[in-house]
Formats: C-alpha cells, sequence, structure tokens
C-alpha cells in the first residue's frame, strides 16, 4: 500500500503510528475504499482523516468541512475522523475525501493563557455587538485552496474537479470559500451552515442574526459556484426561519443557491450529517444535485 508522501513532511515518526489503512466491501458492485490519517505539511500543518476509492487514481477531490466549539476543553477531545459514514458515502461515489482537522483541534488544543501558551485557533467571531463573520469563514476557505493545491501537487486528485461540503461553521466556511469562485471547485454543498448559533448555550439563541444575513449576502454577491444548502426542521443552531433569511439574502444577492429544509431529526438536527441513519435521507438530493453538475 502506498502511503502519500505527506507523512514523511510533518511529525513523520509520531504519525506512523497513528497511520490507519483499511478497505471495506459491503456489495460486488460498490467501490472498495481505504482509510487513512494524513498530516498535511500546509502553510498551516493540519491533519486530516481521508477515504478513497483503492487505486492510484488520480481522483475527484471532496472537502470536508467540521464545525467549530469555542470551548477550548471540547475542542481538546475534537474527533480525528468525524462524519466518517459520510464521508465513505462520498468515496464510494468516486471521490478522494478529504476531512481535515481544523488549527487549535484534538492534540494541537493547547490554549493555556495563564502561561502564555495559544492554540492556533482562528475560528473565532468575536462579540455579538460587533461580530467578524467574514474573516471567520475565510480563513477556513484560505485552508481549503491550500488543501486543493496540496493534493494536485501530489497528483492524486483531479485538479479541476473538487466539490466542498460543510457542516455548521465548516458550511459557513464553505459559503465564503464560495464567493471566491476558486476554478477548481465545480460545486459545495453545506449541511446546517453559520456561525453564532446557540450563544451561551440556549437553543435559538442567535448572535446577531441581522449581521449573519448581511454577510451571507455579502458572500452571494459574488459567488457563483453552484451550491446545495441543506438544513433540518428541528435545528437549534440555525433555525428555518433564520436559515431561509440567510439563503433569500444569499440568492438576492446574485448567488446560486439551491435551499431544502429537512423534516425534524432525532433529538437536535444539526447534527444530521453525522448520523449514519441520516445518510438515506440526503443522499439522494447530494446524488441528484452532483448528477447535474456532471
Amino acid at each position: 500500500m502506498r502511503r502519500g508522501p505527506a507523512l514523511l513532511h510533518f511529525f513523520a515518526i509520531t504519525l506512523l503510528s497513528v497511520f490507519v489503512a483499511a478497505s471495506s466491501t459491503h456489495a460486488a458492485d460498490e467501490v472498495r475504499i481505504q482509510e487513512e490519517i494524513w498530516a498535511l505539511p500546509l502553510p498551516l500543518p493540519m491533519f486530516a482523516y481521508l477515504v478513497r476509492p483503492v487505486g492510484d487514481g488520480p481522483f475527484p477531490l471532496a472537502i470536508m468541512n467540521h464545525g467549530v466549539s469555542l470551548n477550548p476543553t471540547d475542542r481538546s477531545f475534537f474527533p480525528l475522523v468525524e462524519f466518517r459514514d459520510a464521508a465513505k458515502w462520498f468515496a464510494r461515489r468516486g471521490y478522494l475525501v478529504v476531512a481535515p482537522v481544523g488549527s487549535g483541534y484534538g492534540a494541537a488544543a493547547i490554549d493555556i493563557p495563564e502561561r502564555a501558551l495559544y492554540g492556533p485557533f482562528f475560528s473565532k467571531v468575536g462579540k455579538c455587538t460587533n461580530p467578524n463573520f467574514h474573516d471567520a469563514g475565510l480563513a477556513l476557505a484560505q485552508a481549503n485552496l491550500w488543501i486543493i493545491d496540496y493534493m494536485a501537487s501530489e497528483k492524486r486528485i483531479i485538479p479541476r474537479d473538487v466539490i466542498v461540503v460543510g457542516q455548521s461553521a465548516g458550511g459557513w466556511a464553505s459559503i465564503a470559500l464560495s464567493s471566491m469562485n476558486p476554478p477548481q471547485v465545480k460545486a459545495i454543498i453545506v449541511f446546517a451552515a453559520g456561525r453564532g448559533g446557540r450563544v451561551g448555550g440556549k437553543p435559538n439563541n442567535n448572535c446577531a442574526p441581522d449581521r449573519l444575513v448581511e454577510a451571507t449576502a455579502d458572500f452571494g454577491r459574488t459567488s457563483r459556484v453552484p451550491m446545495l444548502w441543506i438544513y433540518i426542521g428541528n435545528d437549534t443552531f440555525f433555525g428555518p426561519d433564520l436559515s431561509k433569511r440567510m439563503h433569500a439574502a444569499f440568492t438576492a444577492a446574485g448567488g446560486r443557491a439551491e435551499y431544502h429544509l429537512m423534516p425534524p431529526f432525532g433529538n437536535e438536527g444539526h447534527f444530521f450529517i453525522g448520523s449514519p441513519d441520516a445518510i438515506p435521507l440526503w443522499s439522494p438530493l447530494v446524488a441528484r444535485f452532483l448528477d447535474a453538475q456532471n
């Protein structure tokens, strides 16, 4: 099995101990896939979960962006592999999936102010009286561009056949990315996208929702990438009223986004994409959308 050069560039010795490779076959007509953990030697290095079809490729690329937590303790326990079942669904459609672990998460979540130690966490939006939603999204969008360039340099992907998938703050970063119209990205899919949800842990208590809608419109003014927006009826971070306002502002400004509101799912719809049971619900929408882009 070939191990990508990324394994040798960053934390080479320790990474060998966390390298994971596996393949699975659920039916004779399904694509065999394998899972790996990579360290990406980007300008801001990141670990990433990678799952892809067995073989040398190159493959179309799917980047999957996770959400955020503003609590450093929660970030320290962030899983190395999130959305695993969803990522495997995309891999079985032929994609090489890269799900980066954001800077300031997991083992990199070092934040001890009393010792003047601070982890590289760049997803804060500031106070709700004057939130900076734009830059928090654009920071991760830039990291996505680094990932595309790196995977292309490794000859692992088809450079102009890239999709981006994001959930929550990762979805917001994907909307921000669309405003940059990178030529490599042909489609973007977001689940429960937004920032500033559940302030103080309170359901449906959003940080400056009017400012969030305004920022969404700002991204829509330059965004021309085809997008699919999926929200869930019982999402207590970004409920139906807010998500519909965001979509209306985005498309009125010129953005291209197909909006779907799914029925309530489980106890909290915000984490819809993370459940294996949700795949039969969203996969037909996503498959039709991707087929239309092809």
